[in-house]
């Protein structure tokens, strides 16, 4: 009997030793002080990760700031977008919104009737606000914590929670960016496959013969300066890796003028992810 205690013991031993080290353990490498260069290039400042999704890698700089919360300006849509389909209020992406004829700028997508596909592409405010307000504050926040959304505040306007122009108060870090984007990517979310494969699908934005490129932007001003999201992941053809990059400037234009995105492409470019132009 003492025998066989000890062999159901010994074994219990080497299943649970087997399972534990059998699971892909995620290796974090901080990146050095040197790719400051990135941000110094575009005159800005900020933070970015990138996950490797194959190798279970995670590539930082600035690891502090990518975990401090920021409004997700118009990163939301990606959200807003799995709402709209899930609930129904958008059938499909090709559901156009009429425009209400109230002149925002002198944007011309603006100042037109969108589709879900062209709104996400030119980054349509009001068609996303009416798509709340369709949606409303009750199934809103239910699936944005049921999704565990950045800090899942909502208590603002309906169709201005996630703007910090009308005090929205919805916060997310780049850490919690990536953790989204990685369980919409694997349809891991708590919405439907369809709801995740239609938002996934407005999301490309680049294709070329080396990669295929899924993201979105965003801006917002607060405490006097600006702040420049580019969120999303990139496909090549061994491998897929998630980025958020977050940028910040006292000049709006620095980060309209390429930073977002010339960040995160110069950092897969170091990293050996994409190939620089020739």
């Amino acid at each position: 009997m003492i025998k066989r205690t000890s062999v159901y013991f010994v074994f219990l031993f080497l299943l649970c030793y087997s399972v534990a080290y059998a699971q892909p353990k995620s290796k974090k490498v901080i990146l050095h002080s040197d790719y400051q260069k990135h941000f110094d290039r575009y005159e800005v400042g900020g933070s970015i990760v990138i996950e490797d999704l194959k190798n279970h890698k995670s590539f930082y700089y600035d690891e502090a700031r990518t975990k401090k919360q920021f409004s997700p300006a118009s990163t939301f849509k990606i959200f807003n977008s799995l709402v709209g389909l899930e609930t129904g209020v958008i059938p499909d992406t090709s559901f156009v919104i009429p425009w209400d004829s109230v002149q925002r700028g002198k944007y011309a997508p603006w100042h037109r009737s969108n589709s879900l596909n062209s709104a996400f592409k030119f980054s349509v405010v009001w068609y996303y606000q009416e798509l709340a307000r369709r949606v409303g504050n009750g199934e809103m926040q239910r699936l944005i914590s049921l999704n565990k959304y950045g800090n899942e505040d909502i208590r603002e306007s309906i169709d201005g929670f996630w703007l910090t122009d009308m005090n929205g108060k919805l916060r997310i870090s780049q850490v919690e960016q990536i953790e989204f984007l990685k369980k919409l990517y694997g349809n891991e979310l708590k919405f439907s496959a369809r709801s995740q494969q239609l938002t996934k699908s407005i999301m490309l934005m680049e294709t070329t013969g080396n990669y295929r490129l899924f993201a979105k932007t965003g801006m917002c001003s607060e405490n006097n300066l600006w702040y420049g999201w580019y969120v999303g992941w990139i496909e090549t053809n061994e491998n897929v890796y998630f980025f958020a990059t977050h940028v910040e400037s006292e000049d709006n234009q620095k980060i309209l003028a390429g930073a977002r995105k010339g960040v995160t492409f110069a950092m897969l470019e170091e990293l050996g992810i994409i190939e620089k132009p020739k």
